[in-house]
């Protein structure tokens, strides 16, 4: 639910953050494919963990539950618009960061045990042997999200991991994207696709002037992503080839 950033992890800093001179750094990623991941409902499979922290706290917030069809139906960021569908108004910012905060207290305990989308390594594995770079930009909190990523031991695959730090989590993602891209040497919006699992995710694409490939798995239902005029697909492995496609006809 609710989880930018020019502090972000990057590969090829050594324990102390300075970063290692990789020299022909822009030269490999010129005119190559570049991917953004989305990390949550995307690389990593949480929906269920997602579902089970969202009726928890809304147990403790006097809300209703709700099923996964019924939450991928109406999840929208940012997330306090959600709220507001549920609810029949907006809740204000005291109520807002009491919810965020019930929220995450319950998805962290459900999340300890969540594990990557089937086939989510492999494919990260294989673009990067086949020369292609690739990112990580989540609203997911920036001190949770990088640790994680490394327990998973796929940090290594990616130029850059963002996560939310120091803000407001539930927010759009328009504005970090922009920031994690522009922190990228010689990567070039124009051959850069972001795969993510929400309708966020496509307009942060076209924020930067990339492309952007929509994976069903996530937060929301294949009718609601159809609405972002953008590839949907079912696989993570359809949507490494639909971004190769976008990408090698720009």
């Amino acid at each position: 639910m609710g989880s930018g950033n020019e502090n972000g992890h990057k590969r090829g800093h050594d324990d102390h953050g300075k970063h290692q001179d990789h020299g022909d750094h822009k030269d490999r990623t010129a005119g190559a494919t570049h991917i953004v991941w989305d990390w949550n409902g995307t690389l990593l499979h949480d929906i269920h963990a997602v579902i089970a922290a969202t009726n928890a706290s809304f147990t403790e917030l006097g809300l209703p539950p709700i099923t996964l069809d019924r939450y991928r139906e109406l999840y929208c960021v940012p997330v306090p618009r959600f709220y507001e569908r549920l609810m029949g108004r907006l809740p204000t910012d005291e109520e807002w960061e009491v919810m965020d905060t019930i929220f995450h207290r319950h998805y962290w305990q459900q999340a300890e045990g969540v594990g990557l989308t089937e086939g989510a390594a492999e494919l990260l594995a294989a673009r990067q042997e086949a020369g292609h770079t690739q990112s990580l930009c989540s609203l997911a909190p920036h001190d949770r999200l990088v640790p994680l990523v490394r327990t998973h031991g796929i940090d290594g695959h990616f130029l850059r991991v963002d996560g939310v730090r120091g803000g407001r989590s539930g927010g759009s993602k328009a504005e970090q994207m922009a920031r994690h891209l522009g922190a990228l040497d010689g990567v070039e919006a124009a051959r850069t696709v972001v795969v993510g699992d929400a309708l966020d995710d496509a307009l942060a694409a076209a924020h930067v002037g990339a492309g952007a490939v929509l994976y069903t798995g996530g937060s929301h239902s294949r009718a609601s992503l159809s609405e972002a005029g953008v590839p949907v697909v079912d696989s993570l492995a359809e949507a490494v080839e639909t971004a190769e496609r976008i990408a090698s006809s720009l």
